[in-house]
């Protein structure tokens, strides 16, 4: 039996598969070691993950755990992997950032483009077995652009600067009764405020009928494509490649997958070819680790 997991900075999505592919799926708190310690990473799959695998335990014993986290760069991967292998005590614990797990998930070996739009963004070209190119995501405060914290946090400072109208600072108000300083104690204060502002970002959701949330996710979108997407289909001098332009672009997490019809129209609009929209990549995961699994004893 393997463990597969898919974590960005809000939830983890983990997934245990047996060899006859039957598979169960367990969701957790996100981990994350830009803004956790291991010991913050440990309690989290001790106290959340564990007690919910109890009873998955008599499909015999985990062989191999397969990580794809938000934040595991080469830096920060060996914390986690040293947190789940001293709480699995299997001999296979292997961590990636979610930008590969993406990639393999959305295109298997395939060449393409795989971006990610959850709290946070990311995206990369793939040569079908490894990441090629990588534009920096840079976090929510440098970068992010794209991903639920930033599209909070340009749709809250246009509220409070009354860029938006009074009707829409009305209905925020009254959809999440919060003060100018409540705001400013959770972002500067608090911690995850990468959480706290893509959850403020579904007031978007429910107003995309209004002309200004719905230029405002446009625009959001744009600014993803142009100081990213565009970056994979140039070379160096910024000339676009032409046998590049059309490789497939494919998108996962929540922001991508629940305002894909904004997303979608944006990529028309710039010239992209879209090939698949996912919630998240566990599925395609399940599909590209199932030669991992072995037969194990109870």
């Amino acid at each position: 039996m393997i463990v597969i997991a898919d974590s960005g900075s809000t939830k983890t999505h983990w997934c245990l598969m047996t060899a006859n592919g039957q598979s169960s799926d367990i969701v957790t708190d996100g981990i994350n070691p830009f803004y956790q310690t291991p010991d913050a990473m440990r309690n989290s799959v001790v106290n959340q993950l564990l007690p919910k695998m109890a009873h998955l335990m008599w499909a015999g014993t985990i062989t191999s755990v397969f990580f794809y986290g938000a934040g595991c760069t080469p830096e920060k991967a060996p914390l986690v992997q040293q947190v789940l292998a001293s709480v699995f005590k299997c001999p296979d614990v292997q961590v990636n950032s979610d930008m590969v797990g993406a990639a393999r998930g959305l295109l298997q070996h395939n060449r393409g483009v795989a971006c990610i739009l959850g709290t946070g963004s990311n995206s990369c070209l793939y040569d079908g077995e490894k990441i090629i190119k990588n534009v920096p995501s840079l976090g929510f405060i440098l970068g992010d652009e794209g991903g639920g914290a930033v599209l909070g946090k340009r749709l809250v400072a246009d509220l409070f600067k009354n860029q938006l109208g009074q009707d829409l600072m009305a209905a925020f108000e009254e959809q999440y009764h919060i003060s100018q300083a409540d705001l400013i104690e959770h972002v500067y204060r608090q911690p995850f405020p990468n959480r706290y502002l893509a959850n403020l970002s579904r007031f978007c959701a429910n107003h995309l009928e209004d002309k200004r949330i719905y230029e405002l996710v446009y625009d959001h979108f744009t600014d993803f494509v142009v100081r990213n997407l565009e970056q994979y289909y140039q070379d160096e001098n910024n000339v676009e490649i032409e046998d590049t332009k059309s490789l497939p672009v494919g998108f996962i997490g929540g922001i991508a997958y629940y305002y894909q019809d904004i997303l979608r129209e944006v990529l028309d609009d710039l010239g992209f070819t879209l090939s698949t929209i996912l919630l998240d990549p566990v599925e395609g995961l399940k599909r590209y680790h199932r030669k991992d699994v072995v037969p194990t004893q109870i």
